[in-house]
């Protein structure tokens, strides 16, 4: 058996559970200081929600991205770019919102993350239905994420 692809996937993994860490380390003051302050929405889900949720969607992204290494090798690397920059805008998310604290822009940003995940998932599914797929809920939950920044941003501007 060839670990090669094993050892990929374990990447994958470590690429994908490492940005949600390094959210996680812009979000983690402002998740005890600010954000609880702050008025949100209706059907805001409790604080402990997110965790298991965005952990889960890490997991879908990275087997998502490695099954479309594992079939096109080198030849995925424009849609693995692609991949890697809405992972970084995903990030970047995190430090906008909770490491400045500043719902409006992250909202703008939120919104080219949406773009991003859909461009992704367009090319994904052209290469490999199944790793589209992954990252429906991925979209689906930034979708809903969306509509929690904008009306946090709306209910506590000053």
């Amino acid at each position: 058996m060839n670990a090669k692809p094993w050892l990929v996937l374990i990447v994958f993994f470590a690429i994908c559970l490492g940005a949600g860490g390094l959210g996680s380390f812009f979000t983690a003051s402002s998740v005890r200081e600010w954000y609880p302050q702050l008025r949100k929405p209706a059907g805001t889900p409790p604080s402990w929600v997110f965790g298991p949720v965005w952990t889960t969607l890490y997991v879908l992204m990275a087997i998502s991205a490695w099954l479309v290494w594992r079939q096109y090798g080198g030849g995925a690397r424009p849609a693995l770019l692609i991949f890697f920059a809405q992972l970084a805008l995903n990030v970047a998310w995190s430090g906008i919102f909770f490491g400045s604290r500043m719902p409006g822009v992250a909202f703008a940003e939120i919104v080219i993350l949406w773009l991003a995940i859909a461009f992704n998932i367009f090319v994904f599914y052209v290469l490999l239905p199944v790793s589209a797929f992954l990252l429906v809920p991925y979209l689906l939950w930034v979708s809903y994420a969306s509509y929690l920044n904008f009306g946090i941003w709306r209910l506590n501007r000053p």
